[in-house]
């Protein structure tokens, strides 16, 4: 019951995001952070590939996450989602905007697109699940695999489109794709670290 009211507290939380974002100063929820909040995803973020992206990022969210690691995760999943979003709307529209020459580098921007695409239905799906983690009988356990497996295809995916471009002559467009995907890649491989760490706890 604990794990269920706190992830139903943290999903209505993230819902409202956005609102409190323009309306409280300084952080995008109620509850500003306290160092050892702070200090608990300084720590967390240790585990992951990406130390200080996972804490810039998630910083901002210390006063919701407080010490609990599902909450952590949940977070870095919302922030993947959010990145990854954005990125398959850029990629999509550099995309519309060469057209259906078949050059190497349109060919790899519109396979990005579409691998995008994927990345981004894999991690809501994980944030889906994780908001659901002890709203039916079936296990967390269970559960945080699925969130696991989506995750880890999502990054599949974004790897998949930093791949295309590998016979691609180099150039703005390329550089400016890769560098953006680059940046979306750390933060799913964060998530998904975060999520491992999580389930690393949770007893059978």
């Amino acid at each position: 019951m604990e794990l269920q009211l706190s992830t139903i507290s943290f999903s209505l939380i993230i819902s409202t995001a956005v609102l409190l974002a323009s309306t409280t100063a300084g952080y995008p929820f109620p509850y500003p952070p306290t160092s050892t909040e702070t200090d608990f995803i300084r720590t967390s973020c240790q585990t992951t590939r990406y130390p200080e992206t996972c804490f810039t990022t998630l910083f901002k969210y210390s006063g919701t996450i407080k010490h609990d690691p599902s909450r952590l995760a949940m977070a870095e999943i919302h922030v993947a989602l959010s990145n990854a979003t954005r990125m398959a709307g850029y990629v999509s529209k550099v995309s519309r905007h060469k057209g259906s020459d078949n050059t190497t580098e349109s060919v790899a921007i519109r396979d990005c697109s579409s691998v995008f695409g994927d990345a981004v239905d894999e991690i809501n799906k994980s944030q889906k699940e994780m908001k659901q983690l002890g709203w039916t009988g079936e296990s967390v356990r269970f559960k945080l695999s699925n969130v696991q497996t989506w995750m880890s295809a999502a990054l599949t995916n974004e790897d998949t489109c930093v791949d295309g471009f590998e016979d691609v002559v180099d150039g703005h467009v390329k550089a400016e794709v890769c560098d953006r995907v680059v940046a979306v890649k750390e933060v799913t491989s964060n998530a998904l670290a975060l999520v491992n760490s999580y389930a690393d706890t949770i007893q059978d």
